[in-house]
């Protein structure tokens, strides 16, 4: 990786981490430097937090997830219980329930993919909502992977009481 600290003419500052290509693209972009402009090679810094990637997967088991609530033999009460009321500990904690029913607890969830979730089933909860929640009212229903800290992310799993508490709501409504 080469690291690039330009200074504009008008004393504007541009830190920049790529390939040489890309370095050089901006430095066409932008023209004029000041003297005072440094590039250098370096080693990733291991210290740098690392931006999450968003992988194929992730979007697989998102629609899978999606289609599951849809499709599952429950989708009729999930829709009823869950979807159609405005209880958002239950709609966040639905992904969740669906995992460990359907797809043997395999997968942990963050929250942000969460939220994409609910924005697929058309009751869109936002990202610090879902987290907020996660630490907060769903918080006896939900284990994490970490303690949660800031900059961390933490993948959340259903735990008994959660599953306990989303069997009750989903059959409440099978009962009648």
């Amino acid at each position: 990786m080469t690291r690039a600290k330009l200074i504009l003419t008008n004393g504007t500052i541009i830190n920049i981490e790529g390939t040489v290509e890309d370095i050089q693209k901006l430095v066409e972009f932008c023209g004029d430097f000041s003297s005072q402009s440094k590039i250098s090679d370096t080693k990733p810094n291991s210290q740098c937090k690392k931006q999450p990637s968003h992988s194929p997967h992730q979007k697989d088991h998102i629609t899978q997830i999606v289609n599951l609530i849809k499709d599952c033999e429950e989708s009729e009460a999930i829709e009823q219980n869950i979807i159609d009321k405005a209880i958002e500990v239950n709609r966040i904690l639905l992904p969740l329930y669906m995992i460990h029913e359907y797809m043997g607890n395999s997968i942990a969830l963050q929250s942000g993919e969460i939220s994409k979730i609910t924005k697929e089933l058309g009751i869109l909860i936002s990202q610090p909502n879902v987290s907020n929640s996660l630490s907060g009212a769903a918080s006896r229903y939900v284990m994490g992977d970490r303690p949660r800290k800031a900059g961390q992310v933490v993948k959340y799993k259903l735990n008994r009481r959660g599953l306990k508490h989303m069997k009750g709501i989903i059959k409440d409504k099978q009962k009648e």
